[in-house]
């Protein structure tokens, strides 16, 4: 059996008054899934730099980061090998829209925080919201 491989990956919860940008992709079935931004690091890129870039990438807003959040991870499989991925997460404002999303994900919404609780797919990241809205526990 394969060794696992490792996947470390960073992303954003962007909030912009009283609402929160989140993206549409689908899964593996082709259900779609609300989330939000992130992806894989770069060679030689820290978290939070991967975290600028892939929100920008995927939803064309330059944003900062504000503050660390909770570091998620969980396993998945492809082509019959196991990956464990981690996710480190941030907080972020939008500075300025400066792109278009790149066609990773189908669709890019700001949405207002208390119906974003209910469109998330994954109860992590509602957990994830939740923490970023000052409602939840860091585990950092």
């Amino acid at each position: 059996m394969p060794e696992p491989g490792l996947v470390r990956s960073a992303g954003g919860v962007v909030l912009r008054q009283r609402d929160v940008l989140l993206i549409r992709i689908s899964d593996i079935k082709g259900r779609p899934v609300w989330s939000f931004p992130k992806g894989r690091l770069d060679a030689g890129e820290t978290p939070a730099q991967a975290a600028v870039r892939e929100v920008l990438e995927e939803t064309g807003w330059c944003c900062r980061i504000d503050a660390d959040l909770s570091m998620s991870e969980y396993w998945f499989q492809r082509e019959g090998r196991r990956f464990r991925k981690t996710v480190v997460w941030f907080k972020m404002s939008p500075l300025e829209e400066a792109g278009v999303p790149d066609g990773e994900v189908e669709e890019v919404q700001w949405v207002e925080r208390e119906e974003a609780l209910g469109r998330l797919t994954y109860p992590s990241d509602v957990a994830l919201l939740s923490q970023a809205l000052g409602q939840g526990p860091s585990s950092r």
